[in-house]
């Protein structure tokens, strides 16, 4: 259990703590003699210069992160152009990454991330638990766009891969604590051990502890803390003159939210300042009572009280040798285990938002409004190998190999809707609300993928041609049980209960629990590098997103497969190195085609409860620019500043169906019924306009904006270093980032205040325009960092203090079912750093 819970959180949590810089994106800026330094990459999977590889890539060091003092992944992503990323709604230990507009924010085990997480080779096929503080990285890769030929499946929208640090030869390491708002508690520590000439190994480990930046007004208590715990050991070892191998294991516990919270008081809204909450679903791993006793819910899980808690571990190794001299075969193994437990209240113990209701009560319900529990378990095995060589005299570099991934899934779930009053006769106020247990069910997905590739570079001169192909054979399995003691009677299954007997679509077609996928995602590029500081390049590279199942329905008839996301994309960029290396400048134009888009909605059904809904809604095109520069004009001073510009827009395939197999209108059928009602006269948001502000058709019958996509991401930064007598430094930071308006909700649903009659009724609020009450309308936001440390010689001891978010700026991040999920506010952190 241990190592399945290792599975996905550990590789994740390398991930995330690595990232977690705040300052500059591109290939980090780092003083040497001659201005701004290399990273070496391993973006093509063999070691380069960042500076040559023909890929938009944003590369930070070790040396980097330490330097902006970054403790969560979220900051990483302020710097890197075209990036947007934020903690699932409720889970925050989950992030969700959106790179040039493709993302997803679903965690549940049958979507996979079209943003691939690697962590030493090894692909994390969960994102349940990719928001872990790290320790000891080498480095973080950024690949913007598909890298469907060397990193395979679910990477339509790019890759981040984190590299962490090998044992050393010497004994060193260092120690670290740290104090900060929220009454924060920190402590890092690492130390290297050479044990024999050739075998090295590595001990390091963190802890954090803080209390939570949200007063729950109902229950007293503080939520959205960011606790846990982690551990990590590695080696190293030369087997023989030509054979070494790297090998680590690491496990992690994290108890992190991202529950619903407002910087206004709902029970009292003049009352601002902070952040607050008034769900009445207690704190705690186990409650006793349960609140959720007489729903019957099954297995553990019927305890839990509000929260989230993943423990993870991650084994990665690396067998390499050398054949020859110009020769390397590469074993890469992985095995990851994950489990994860949360109770959370989605709806802060109240109903969802509408035009009818635009600020709904306070109620305070034990249960939470609407509640999701949930005791999972995911485990995965990968094994790689990769040979790496050069032929004929260095004309001809490849990488080719072959690649296994085998995933097992289990997610015993329930969904529990609160009302105020009994939904049958006598339809009585309940004191406390009445649960309804919507569904309790056990899911089992399984996933198998064989895939074997291969990529050319014929160096000509200044001139490379590449060209590269890889093969994926893969097949997924879904199962699904009713837990509930009606469904389990034996005989014939009710039709009202989850299972595979019930899996028939509205058409009557029955839904498949088998789906396979076999592609070739081919990449061509040509690069002319003239001299070792300017290359030119362009390429085109085909991805694909593995399909899956819409599993968060709770009626088995709405459980319904989409297929797999495929992507063209097409590169053209420039990289230079100026004015004696004082002066980088990377930039890249990008032009991508996507085909059979997944969208995750969800909203807000005939009942009050939260509908969940996913297809394949449309095609998807995305075009922009992106401009990374750093500066060294004299020693010390560093400057960054990183643009990025896009235009997207969903579009539809005239040749589509008005209903497809599965019974369900298309998209432009459901905007022309849209348009259609409100032609009637009615207002949008009330009865008879169940076609408009759902999936991708927008309040007005138009086909809505995408999602995290702003036009603009803008990223500025400065630090300087100042030296002292005795070999003291001191060095102030300070970074600010931009992101233009964006749309958070799908449907791109917006409660304005103002009240509106139609032909349906009257209403208190609309969807046009007026005051913005709630939903998915994110304005404008910039946000800065700053620190200041304090070093002593030969950088052996490091005072810091900073703070992220100074001024406390508030803004949607992503919204569900009506209620919008803000950033975290202003925190600032004090630490202290000893190496030896």
């Amino acid at each position: 259990m241990m190592l399945t819970s290792f599975k996905a959180g550990t590789a994740l949590f390398l991930l995330m703590s690595t990232m977690p810089l705040r300052a500059q994106t591109t290939a980090p800026a780092e003083e040497d003699e001659r201005g701004i330094s290399d990273i070496v990459v391993t973006a093509q999977r063999r070691a380069q210069s960042v500076q040559d590889v023909p890929i938009a890539i944003s590369a930070f060091s070790s040396a980097q992160i330490e330097a902006q003092g970054a403790n969560n992944a979220l900051q990483l992503a302020q710097y890197v152009p075209n990036l947007v990323a934020q903690n699932n709604t409720g889970t925050g230990s989950a992030n969700a990454y959106y790179l040039r507009g493709l993302g997803n924010s679903e965690s549940i085990a049958t979507f996979d991330p079209p943003v691939g997480t690697y962590v030493d080779d090894i692909y994390i096929s969960r994102q349940n638990a990719n928001n872990l503080s790290l320790f000891d990285v080498e480095r973080v890769e950024v690949l913007r766009g598909p890298q469907g030929t060397l990193f395979g499946r679910n990477t339509t929208g790019g890759a981040i891969s984190v590299i962490m640090r090998k044992p050393g030869d010497t004994v060193s390491g260092y120690a670290e604590i740290g104090y900060g708002s929220y009454n924060k508690k920190l402590a890092r520590g690492s130390i290297d051990l050479p044990l024999a000439p050739g075998l090295a190994i590595k001990a390091s480990g963190y802890w954090q502890d803080d209390k939570g930046y949200v007063r729950n007004v109902t229950t007293g208590e503080r939520m959205n803390d960011d606790d846990g715990w982690g551990a990590r050991l590695a080696v190293r070892g030369d087997l023989a003159p030509d054979v070494r191998w790297n090998a680590a294991y690491a496990h992690i516990v994290s108890n992190g939210e991202n529950i619903l919270n407002f910087d206004c008081n709902p029970v009292a809204p003049t009352q601002c300042g902070g952040r607050f909450a008034t769900g009445g679903l207690k704190n705690g791993n186990t409650l006793s009572p349960s609140p959720f006793a007489s729903l019957n819910i099954t297995g553990r899980k019927a305890r839990y009280g509000q929260g989230n808690q993943t423990s993870s571990d991650l084994i990665t190794s690396t067998l390499e040798g050398d054949i020859g001299e110009k020769t390397t075969v590469s074993l890469i193994t992985g095995y990851i285990a994950l489990r994860q437990q949360f109770a959370l209240d989605f709806f802060d113990g109240r109903g969802g938002p509408s035009i009818t209701t635009p600020n709904p009560p306070v109620r305070g319900f034990p249960r939470g409004g609407f509640t999701i529990i949930n005791d999972s378990y995911h485990t995965q095995f990968s094994q790689e190998v990769k040979l790496n060589g050069e032929a004929a005299g260095g004309l001809l570099t490849y990488v080719v190999g072959g690649y296994y991934l085998d995933e097992n899934n289990k997610t015993d779930f329930a969904d529990v809707f609160s009302l105020n009053t009994l939904p049958f006769p006598p339809f009585s106020v309940v004191p406390g609300g009445f649960g309804l247990l919507l569904a309790d069910r056990t899911l089992t997905n399984n996933a198998r993928a064989l895939a074997a590739y291969f990529q050319g570079d014929v160096n000509i001169g200044p001139v490379t041609l590449t060209a590269g192909i890889r093969y994926t054979d893969e097949r997924k399995t879904f199962d699904i049980r009713d837990n509930r003691a009606a469904c389990n009677l034996g005989g014939v299954l009710p039709a009202t209960c989850l299972g595979n007997v019930n899996l028939v679509a509205p058409s009557g077609v029955r839904i498949p629990t088998v789906q396979t996928a076999k592609l070739w995602t081919p990449r061509f590029a040509i690069n002319v590098k003239p001299n070792d500081d300017f290359l030119i390049f362009a390429s085109a590279t085909r991805g694909f997103k593995s399909g899956g199942w819409n599993a968060r329905n709770t009626v088995s008839s709405q459980l319904l497969p989409f297929g797999p996301e495929k992507v063209w994309s097409y590169e053209a960029g420039v990289k230079a190195d100026l004015f004696d290396r004082r002066v980088r400048a990377n930039i890249t134009a990008f032009f991508m085609d996507v085909t059979d888009l997944q969208t995750p909605s969800a909203l807000v059904a005939p009942s009050g409860a939260i509908t969940f809904l996913t297809r394949n809604f449309a095609d998807y095109r995305n075009k922009g620019i992106e401009a990374e520069f750093i500066f060294n004009p004299v020693d010390g001073l560093n400057l960054f500043a990183n643009v990025g510009y896009q235009d997207d827009e969903y579009r539809l395939n005239a040749s589509v169906p008005v209903v497809d197999i599965y019974g369900i209108q298309s998209v432009a059928a459901q905007a022309a019924a849209c348009r259609a009602a409100l032609a009637a006269g009615n207002i949008a948001g009330g009865p008879a306009t169940a076609a408009c502000a759902a999936g991708i058709v927008d309040p007005k019958g138009n086909i809505a904006t995408p999602v995290r996509t702003p036009d603009y991401t803008v990223a500025l930064g400065a630090s300087y270093k100042a030296q002292f007598g005795g070999g003291l430094s001191l060095t102030p930071s300070v970074n600010a980032s931009y992101r233009g308006r964006q749309e958070v909700g799908t449907n791109n649903l917006t409660i304005y205040g103002g009240s509106v009659t139609g032909t349906n009724g009257t209403f208190p609020a609309n969807l046009s325009a007026g005051t913005l009450i709630t939903g998915s309308n994110s304005a404008p936001a910039w946000i800065v960092n700053a620190g200041l440390a304090l070093k002593g010689s030969d950088d052996r001891w490091t005072l810091s203090a900073e703070c992220s978010n100074c001024f406390d700026k508030s803004y949607a991040q992503s919204t569900l079912a009506n209620y919008r999920y803000l950033n975290t506010p202003a925190q600032w952190i004090v630490r202290a750093k000893h190496k030896f």
